[in-house]
């Protein structure tokens, strides 16, 4: 955080002209800020902060429970330990086309890079679940429109996501999709595809950036890098997979000492201290703290 190079002008410059290269970019997902430190320095394009993923960080389910509040300063602070562009879910935008508006503003004051709204009625939905219900078009090109027009900065990237394909079919997604591109959307988030096929119809219907979601377990099978570049996509985000990998490796760890009580066993599942130390840049901080305190006069 300390030694960080790029304020949140440079880092939505950046993603606007990543976007604009036609290269297929990577944002896996983060909810910590010593996870957004990692994909950094794992050589990833940007960080990507998922609503689901808040919620059940607070324990709660992904059905809009969260406030704006909860959302942007969480995001702040998983966005501010790298200097990669961040985008973060913000559902269906807390409320009306004006807290839309303000919720745009938060961020960009916050310093993120861009975030996707959802057409889904509130409460809603996990995008990969059945029975979800979904605002009218007009009704969500206020909220899009609302959010073109709030913005104060042009690299800012709003992102309209649709839910339709599962209720309304394809082509009813589709022209969803293309009626948020005429309110102002700087990119398309088809959710929950079923096939190459439907990822593919939205890339020849759209003229816009497009995000893939490669969440694991939902409705889209798990298309390689290679496979959605060929597609056409511009960035694909991998939303909760740290999560998991993370709640998973836990679980493990707690049973094992429940069984062996001790954990001993385990020390090699472990991220080593002096590894957390590097991800940290622990010695940049000693370093730093030694110029200044440590001087000669």
């Amino acid at each position: 955080m300390l030694f960080n190079k790029k304020n949140a002008f440079e880092k939505r410059k950046d993603f606007r002209n990543m976007l604009d290269s036609g290269k297929l970019l990577r944002f896996p997902g983060s909810w910590s800020p010593l996870v957004s430190m990692l994909i950094e320095q794992k050589g990833f394009d940007g960080v990507y902060i998922s609503g689901a993923v808040l919620s059940n960080d607070l324990g709660l389910p992904d059905i809009g429970m969260t406030t704006l509040t909860e959302v942007s300063q969480r995001g702040r602070a998983i966005s501010k330990t790298t200097d990669l562009p961040s985008i973060i879910d913000i559902d269906t935008g807390f409320g009306e086309p004006m807290s839309v508006v303000r919720t745009v503003q938060e961020l960009e004051d916050l310093g993120l890079a861009g975030c996707h709204l959802e057409d889904q009625v509130n409460p809603k939905r996990c995008g990969h679940l059945d029975n979800k219900s979904l605002v009218s078009v007009e009704e969500m090109c206020k909220k899009v429109k609302a959010a073109a027009d709030g913005k104060r900065d042009k690299n800012f990237i709003i992102i309209a996501r649709t839910d339709s394909r599962a209720s309304e079919g394809l082509d009813a997604a589709i022209d969803r999709a293309k009626a948020y591109v005429d309110a102002g959307a700087d990119m398309i988030f088809p959710e929950a595809m079923k096939d190459e096929s439907e990822f593919e119809a939205f890339r020849k219907a759209i003229d816009v950036p497009l995000l893939a979601n490669m969440t694991e377990f939902g409705k889209s099978r798990l298309l390689s890098y290679n496979e959605l570049s060929n597609l056409g996509y511009n960035l694909v985000i991998y939303p909760v997979t740290t999560l998991r990998l993370a709640m998973k490796a836990v679980e493990d760890g707690l049973d094992h000492i429940l069984k062996e009580g001790s954990q001993e066993g385990i020390l090699e599942s472990m991220q080593h201290r002096k590894r957390l130390y590097e991800v940290l840049h622990y010695e940049d901080y000693n370093k730093f703290d030694q110029g200044i305190f440590n001087f000669k006069l």
